[in-house]
């Protein structure tokens, strides 16, 4: 049997702020989640455990319980070993945030040829240009009009009640999950996933929305990873790469200090955060949860958890304006959410 165990305290500070308020198997890598792509491989369904655990409700051939870690990305290569009963060593580790865009190339392929495979695409519309066909997948539900799509450069799918509005222009890998919408007009380049029920609009590369946010109007946004129910306002832009050409640095929640990313790295934008209009990220910006931002200029490198533009959100007004915000998409904040959100900010 296969168990999914909890995030150790180091691991959820390594990967904040996504961690801060979702264990490391929901975070969302190419097409799926970490969790997902596990139960697609294994042919299981993961259930999970008050700890933030998880176990199946089948078996993989061993002869006691194999305990994996929530932040090791499943492959082929790994479930091969765990059939056979090799000795467990993983392909890939998320170590960084970062990493999730970085990897998002990769696993858009990956999951592509998993969830495609011996699957007929619908029809792709006669209003639409496309470069690689065979390399477009569209569900049935999906509407696509008017736009254009390059596969040529990777894989494109379209998920299930998703929408390419007219005047978008697709370049893959890119990633459209259940309920995704992009905007008229939107330019977007690979290796992109825009996670279930989210929205975006204006320009965007290299970059992964959790779920249920939003960037829907002009704007860039690339090697970035929003979290879940965000929002950026019209106007934001963020600096995925300095000035200078040189290395950029940042905020790691276990070292407490900034250390090196690479040579490009946009936003890192916690759960349930928020940007005002025209709001202008530095390169490589580490944004905690539940922020409302709002300023002149380039934002600081590291924005805390509940911050209200250079003050701290008021307890009362943090369960309002999400639940407000979650009631756009016929949602509300759930007491299991509202649980880890107190203890959270009780912490700040």
């Amino acid at each position: 049997m296969i168990h999914l165990i909890p995030d150790s305290p180091e691991i959820k500070q390594l990967l904040y702020p996504f961690t801060a308020t979702q264990p490391s198997r929901d975070l969302r890598l190419g097409i799926f989640t970490i969790a997902e792509k596990w139960e697609y491989l294994l042919g299981v369904t993961l259930v999970a455990e008050p700890d933030g655990g998880a176990k199946p409700d089948a078996i993989v051939p061993a002869t006691q319980p194999v305990m994996i870690p929530g932040h090791w990305i499943p492959t082929a290569g790994l479930v091969a070993r765990l059939k056979t009963g090799q000795e467990i060593s993983p392909d890939r580790v998320l170590q960084y945030p970062w990493q999730l865009f970085e990897w998002n190339d990769w696993a858009i392929r990956e999951d592509f040829a998993l969830l495609t495979a011996q699957r007929r695409s619908a029809p792709v519309p006669a209003t639409v240009t496309v470069i690689g066909k065979e390399q477009v997948f569209i569900e049935e539900s999906a509407r696509v009009s008017c736009c254009t799509i390059n596969a040529s450069t990777g894989p494109v799918y379209i998920g299930p009640n998703a929408e390419i509005m007219e005047g978008a222009h697709i370049r893959g890998p890119f990633a459209l999950c259940e309920g995704g919408v992009v905007k008229m007009g939107s330019c977007v380049y690979g290796a992109t996933t825009v996670g279930p029920y989210s929205v975006i609009g204006g320009e965007v590369k290299n970059s992964i929305l959790m779920s249920h946010s939003n960037k829907g109007h002009e704007g860039y946004l690339g090697d970035s990873v929003i979290g879940r129910w965000c929002n950026l306002g019209a106007g934001t832009t963020v600096s995925n790469l300095r000035n200078t050409a040189s290395e950029v640095s940042v905020w790691s929640a276990v070292k407490n200090e900034f250390i090196p990313a690479g040579l490009k790295c946009g936003l890192l934008m916690g759960d349930y955060s928020r940007s005002a209009i025209n709001t202008r990220f530095n390169t490589g910006t580490v944004v905690g949860v539940c922020a409302n931002i709002f300023d002149e200029g380039l934002s600081p490198k590291l924005i805390p958890d509940f911050s209200w533009g250079k003050d701290r959100y008021v307890w009362e007004k943090v369960l309002r304006d999400i639940d407000n915000w979650k009631k756009l998409k016929g949602k509300t904040l759930t007491t299991v959410e509202q649980s880890i959100l107190q203890t959270l900010y009780e912490q700040g």
